[in-house]
This record gives C-alpha cells, structure tokens and sequence, in this order.
C-alpha cells in the first residue's frame, strides 16, 4: 500500500512536468472571429490614432549583403554590436557580445537582423497622422546624422530629416552600458500651420524563429504588461486575429528563451497596443492623443526600447531602477513565482562561491534535503515499517482469505499497533512535488546555466547530456538519431532510481510489481532529452535519498507476534 502511494505521488510529480499545460492552463476557448472583431473595432473606436502602415520589404538578401549595401550607424557598448540602418532609422542588427551560439564557438548570438533577409527582426519610431496629411519618415527615408556617427553609453546619436515642407524630424538616440535604449523624437514645426502627429513604434519579426521549443514550460512570442495585468499570446493566436489593447501604463515586446525586445511608451500617455501578423509579425503601439504642434515650435515624444539578454539581475535592475511596473515578468518565473525567483537566487549565489553551476545545483541539491530532513525520516520511517510487516500481512491475507470484514480489521489492528500510517509516505512527496517543478522551471529557462560547464563531458548544462548507450559512448564512431541519445546521467538517475525501488516495500499485486519495475526505465527514456543540470540535481538526490532511507530501514524493527 505505501509503496503504490510513493509511486503514485512520483508520477504525480512527472505528470505535473510533463502534462503542466494540460491540467493547470485555462483550455483555449474557439474563436469567435465575430466577438473578436467587435472587440477589436470598439477599441479602435474608442482611439482616434491612425493605423499603422508601412509598405511591404521584399526578402531577399543575406545578412551580410543587406548590412553591407546600406548606409549605416555603429552601435556598440560592453554587451551589444551592430548599427542603425540610415534609410528608414531602422535598429535592425544587434548581437550579443557576451553569448555565443555555440559553447566553444567564436561567433555571438544575433538578434535583430535586416528587413530585407529571411530572418529579419527590426525596430522603428516615427510618427503618423491621419489620412497621412502631412508628409512624414517611413522605411525608404535617408536620414542624416547630425555629428557623432557611433552610438554608445558614453556619445549618443541624433538623426535628422526634413520633408521640404517646412517641418524637420529628429530622433536622439541613447544607449547605457547594457541593453537600454532612450529615444527622444523631436518635431520642428516650420511651416505655415499647425500640424498633429501621432508618435509610435513598431518591431516587425519576418518568421517564427527556427530555435522556438513551443514548450508549455516557458512562453516564447508576444509578451506585455497593461495597467498592471501580464499579458501573453502566442505567435499562432497572433497568426489567427488582430490582439489589440489600450492602457495607460504598461510595456510590450516579444520574447526568446533568452532574449527579448520590450517597449516602454512615454509614461503618463495612453496607447494603443496591437499585436498582429502582416507581412511578419508585429507588435507596435501608437499614442492615442496626438501631438499638436503649433507653427515655429516643436513637439518631442520619448519612448525606451529593451534590445536584451534575459539575464535576471539586469532586468530587476531595470524593472525597479526605471520604475517599469511587473518588468521582470518577461523571464518566465511561471506559477510558482515565489518559489522559482528565490530558489534562482539560492542557487546563483552557489554558483558564485563555487564557480561551477553543476557544483551549485549539487549544493542546492543537498541543502534541500537538510530541509527535508526530517520530514523524509518520518517517510522512510513507515516505509520501512510497512516493508518489515509485509510477511505479517501475507499471513494474514491467507488466514482471513474468506473473509474480507476480518481481514480489514486485523490490518487495520496491525497498523495500529506498530503506529503505521499507509499514507505517512505519500505526503513528504506530495509536499515536495513544488519543489521539483520550480527547480526544473529555474534551470530550464535561466539564461545563467546556458552554457555551463560541469565535470567530465558536460559543457552544456542547459543541453541534454551528449552521450549515448548507443554507440558506447563514444567508443563507436556513430553518431546516432536524437531520439536515440541516452546519455550516462540518465542511466545513473535510473539506476539510482532502481536501486530505491528495492528499498521499499513491493506491491503485492504482480501486475503493479512489474509496473513499477518498469518505472525507471521508462523515466530515463523521458528524461534523457532534458537538460543535464536537471538531470544532475534528481540523480544527485536520489542518491542522498537512498542513502538516507538505507539507514532508516536498517535501524527500523517491528514486533509482529
């Protein structure tokens, strides 16, 4: 009986991993494409702001040849690379200088690329107006630079256009020493009227990218927060209907596992944010009030653009360092946030005094069986119980074979007398079932274990463990389907997995005993395709646990005569 409940909590446990999305997501209601149009055209009634439009780019360049046949401004600071694309003032290259795309590669992660490449992911601002009365900056514009022609944390950049109308546009960029964008967008009315102009700015990605896992652990696609409410839709949903929201306060972009593009409109001003798929996909916003610009004066709008690496002190920095309401949100902390966060920060601090992230999760690993540690006694405890009067209840089940009423009540006399509880084993695994899942969520979507290196073969503890049964591991010079790659933490972990098993007691039904049997190599199937530092930590802490319940069972006795 307790050890159909242990196993019972164990695949409780992998159900909660595995089928997360399937028992504790609201199920996705069918689209109702007239209620959604309704919503969709009372919104924008409600805003007088012209839509957003630019002509379509046709796709068909490299990277290289794009960056290298346009006219161009350098970025560069101690974390990102790349340039302004002068026609349309378009950031449309960035990389990473501090994340490679390979453990022992050479190249950096890139980011934005170019409208015109098949991969394109782009930023533009500028401004509108309604029925496009007056002429303003789109993506064929050729800006102007106005002195410095590099931006960086120390000098920034001004961009400047005139229209020949009497009305100049001027957009002053300025980046910190990380991921911060500040972009002031200056109007400069010389004509012989008034004008309104409505500010915005838009990220156009071509295509879903190619590295996109649509794992329900961690959202990748459009992302926001709206007057204190975490918005999160997909890039489907977005392909399906027009999302479109207003507020007054709030931020919007799209998210990677690992890096991310957010928006923050000037603060004090409501906007309109639309998520949509139209020649690629777009997230963009546009204030609602236009900027009325009286002639010889001028009108500025400033907005902040995130281009970044999801590392997780940088973006509490700039959530509470910049006052961006739930900013930290667009690292997918999940629904066990309270929980998650902390335990991330357990482990970075492990990481820090042990310079080794595998170490830290082993650390962690052990530190949570401390606090554990008495509540898994008192489990291994009846565990042991249960497994020493086994002989006694197979005696009594074929005394009382006959007669169910007597056998139920000589069981429940036995428990009594030797102080059994049958379901004192299931509950220290229930209770530490969120545990489990906040680890995995932690080490599966922190950017800080990517790349990390533990002992022997391990470079990668955020990738799966490269080994496989399959060719020896690596003694047979094959190398086999993905599918096939079962790695030696993964037959560790099962093994420890097995040796456990042994130590509890058997079910009595041979069906279920061959069942579990079966239990270990079935979870180190699963688990072989998950990242090794998960894999580390459940291997590390099986073995802590079949230490500490080999001794519990070694010291524990019961008089059954």
């Amino acid at each position: 009986m307790d050890n159909k409940n242990v196993f019972v909590a164990i695949a409780l446990s992998m159900s909660v991993l595995l089928f997360w999305g399937a028992f504790f997501e609201t199920p996705r209601k069918p689209i109702d494409q007239k209620n959604n149009q309704d919503v969709e055209r009372k919104v924008e009634q409600n805003s007088i702001a012209p839509t957003i439009t630019q002509p379509q780019i046709v796709k068909k360049l490299t990277r290289a040849e794009s960056i290298s046949n346009s006219k161009r401004v350098k970025i560069e600071n101690e974390n990102i690379s790349g340039s302004i694309n002068l026609q349309g003032a378009l950031i449309d290259d960035i990389s990473f200088k501090k994340h490679k795309q390979k453990v022992e590669g050479e190249k950096n992660i890139i980011f934005l690329n170019p409208a015109n490449t098949e991969n394109g992911f782009y930023i533009e601002t500028g401004w509108t107006s309604i029925g496009n009365k007056i002429k303003v900056p789109n993506k064929d514009t050729v800006w102007r630079v106005k002195g410095n022609n590099t931006l960086s944390n120390n000098s920034p950049v001004i961009l400047q256009w005139n229209n020949k109308e009497g009305v100049t546009f001027e957009k002053r960029i300025e980046l910190d020493d990380k991921y911060l964008f500040k972009i002031s967008q200056q109007v400069k009315n010389n004509s012989n009227s008034s004008i309104d102009l409505f500010p915005y700015a838009q990220m156009t990605r071509n295509k879903i990218p190619d590295d996109i896992q649509n794992f329900y652990i961690q959202h990748e696609g459009f992302i926001g927060v709206f007057d204190d409410e975490l918005k999160e839709d997909d890039y489907d949903d977005v392909q399906e209907k027009k999302i479109v929201r207003e507020s007054n306060e709030g931020w919007l972009g799209i998210t990677d596992k690992y890096w991310m593009t957010a928006f923050v409109p000037e603060t004090g001003q409501n906007f309109k944010s639309t998520f949509l798929y139209e020649d690629g996909f777009k997230a963009n916003y546009i204030i609602n009030k236009p900027t009325t610009i009286n002639k010889s004066s001028s009108g500025i709008n400033e907005l902040r653009l995130f281009i970044a690496a999801k590392e997780v002190e940088t973006i509490d920095d700039y959530a509470s360092n910049q006052n961006i309401k739930k900013f930290d949100l667009v690292i997918d902390w999940g629904w066990f946030y309270f929980f998650t966060k902390p335990l991330f920060f357990v482990i970075d601090y492990l990481f820090k005094i042990s310079g080794n992230f595998g170490t830290a999760i082993v650390l962690l690993t052990i530190a949570i069986r401390l606090i554990f540690f008495p509540l898994a006694n008192f489990s291994f405890r009846s565990m042991a119980k249960m497994k020493a009067v086994q002989p006694e209840m197979m005696r009594l089940k074929e005394l009382h074979k006959d007669d169910k009423v007597k056998l139920q009540q000589e069981m429940m006399a036995l428990y009594r007398k030797e102080k059994i509880n049958p379901a004192s084993g299931c509950l220290p695994v229930l209770i530490q079932i969120p545990f489990f899942f906040a680890i995995y969520k932690m080490l599966f979507i922190s950017l800080e274990m990517r790349h990390q290196p533990f002992f022997g073969w391990i470079k990668d503890l955020s990738a799966q463990d490269p080994t496989s049964l399959f060719n020896l591991f690596g003694l047979i010079p094959w190398d086999p389907p993905s599918f096939m790659i079962i790695g030696i933490w993964p037959i560790l972990m099962g093994a420890s997995m097995w040796v456990q098993q042994k130590l509890n007691p058997a079910p009595a039904d041979p069906i279920q005993a061959k069942i579990f049997a079966f239990f270990p190599l079935f979870l180190t199937i699963i688990l072989a395709s998950f990242p090794s530092g998960l894999v580390v930590y459940w291997t590390i802490n099986n073995i802590l646990t079949i230490a500490q319940q080999y001794v519990i069972v070694k010291k524990t006795t019961v008089k059954t005569n």
